[in-house]
Formats: C-alpha cells, structure tokens, sequence
C-alpha cells in the first residue's frame, strides 16, 4: 500500500509540475497586469532611440498595441539579434517583437506567429561593383550581423564568402559606411532610412538573397499566447492598423504577408 501511495504521490508531483512548467503564459501576463516584450533598441526604424531619449519605431509601437489590446501595462526590454531568443528561454520576456525572422532551427526553439511585415534579405553596395550574385563576391568584403537570418543564409549561399561578421545591425551599418566593409548584408525594410541618413553613401541591391518576413515569438508550448497573437494580427491586419504603421516607418504601404 505504502508503495502504491509512494507511486500515486509521485505522479501527482510530476503532473503538477509539468503544468507549473507549462504554465499558461497569456493568463500570467493578464494576472501580473503586465507584459514584457523584447523589441530592438538600436535598429531604425524597427526600434531605436530618438532625439527625445525616448524608445520608439516600429516594432516598439506594435509592442504597445499589443499592451493595449491586452489590457495591460508594457515593460520595453530592448534587444540586439543575439539575445532576442534568449530572453525568451530564461523567461526574462513574455514575446519577442523585434524584426525575427523564421528558421527551421529557431522553431526548434520557439514558436511563431503569423509574419507581420514582408522582408527580404539582400547584398547593398556601390553602384560600380559589378557583382550579381553571392557567387561573384570574390574577395569582397561584406558586413552582417552574426547569428542573423541574413548572415546564416549569405554563408550557406557561398561558404567562401569573405563576411565580415558584426555584434549587431548597427555595427554591420557603421562598417559599411566607414569603409571598413565593401558591401552591406541586410534585410530591405530599413534601406529607405539608411538612404536618407546616409546620402553620401550608395546603398545599390547587388542581389537578393532570400525572403525574410518578421514575426513575433513566444516560448514553446504557449498556444494560448500564440493564438492571442496571431488574432490581434489578423485584427489589425483588417482594419488597416499594421498597413498604417507600415507607412509611417517605412514610407510605403505594406505589402501581401505570407502565411505560416
């Protein structure tokens, strides 16, 4: 009897602390009244600080839309592309919404929300580099932040690829226009403010390299969260929200997302 107690008591633990661990996140931020979203803080337009000292861009007004249709208040935790997947799995945030583009490996990670903006990744550089394709790189130097979508697919494209690899967009931007990096990698969606910031400097697509749509993220086993999530997408896509937002950082309207 003591033995079919013990096994009874233990499997009781176990379920209760399989639920602890998967605890439903949507209800905790509803509880708590707060919502922690990581959005970038130095990547314009997606988030970056203005001359007010005051975080804003795209991905950080989202963010507080998504505080607003919750209910609830919103806690800014400003990312770089290295640790935007890491505040996730040590539960520092509750989403990620900071420019993260879909790999099969990061699903591995976490999940993802239907896309919020079209992207895609490409080469810039001058308009006399004769260069076309990843093929035709040769020695030239190219700046991309490391661990990033852009990075890992140009290195898959061509593994000899002089890349010169940087802590973070920014840096991949300065390298470029300093001269220390012949070309840029990076995805499309800030290339008309780079253009505008930086007139002197030639921002020419040598090529593409692939699609890179931006979703949201959230810790695997959220379904509730996910769900929430892509609902206010497919609110806000409708009712013209997003399209607005589009416009007011990217100076165009937004174009056809995919579907995940």
């Amino acid at each position: 009897m003591r033995l079919i107690l013990g096994l009874v008591t233990a499997l009781a633990i176990g379920i209760l602390g399989g639920n602890e661990a998967r605890a439903d996140k949507l209800q905790d931020i509803l509880s708590r009244g707060v919502v922690r979203i990581a959005v970038p803080g130095d990547f314009v337009p997606f988030g970056y600080v203005d001359e007010s000292r005051k975080l804003t861009g795209h991905d950080v007004e989202l963010a507080q839309m998504v505080a607003d249709a919750l209910g609830v208040k919103l806690e800014l935790e400003p990312a770089i592309s290295a640790n935007r997947i890491p505040f996730l799995l040590t539960d520092k945030v509750d989403i990620v919404i900071s420019n993260l583009g879909l790999t099969p490996e990061r699903a591995k990670q976490v999940m993802f929300t239907q896309p919020y903006i079209d992207n895609f990744s490409g080469v810039y550089g001058p308009k006399n580099l004769k260069v076309t394709s990843a093929a035709e790189l040769g020695t030239y130097k190219v700046a991309a932040a490391k661990g990033t979508n852009v990075e890992l697919a140009l290195s898959k494209l061509n593994p000899d690829a002089n890349i010169m690899r940087t802590e973070d967009n920014p840096t991949s931007v300065l390298a470029y226009i300093s001269g220390q990096a012949d070309m840029l990698a990076s995805v499309s969606a800030p290339m008309g403010q780079l253009m505008k910031d930086y007139p002197k400097t030639e921002f020419d697509l040598k090529f593409r390299i692939t699609r890179s749509p931006s979703h949201m993220a959230v810790q695997m086993d959220q379904h509730n969260l996910l769900h929430w999530l892509d609902s206010f997408l497919f609110v806000i896509k409708g009712d013209g929200r997003l399209n607005a937002l589009h416009e007011k950082y990217f100076g165009m309207p937004a174009s056809d997302l995919p579907n995940l």
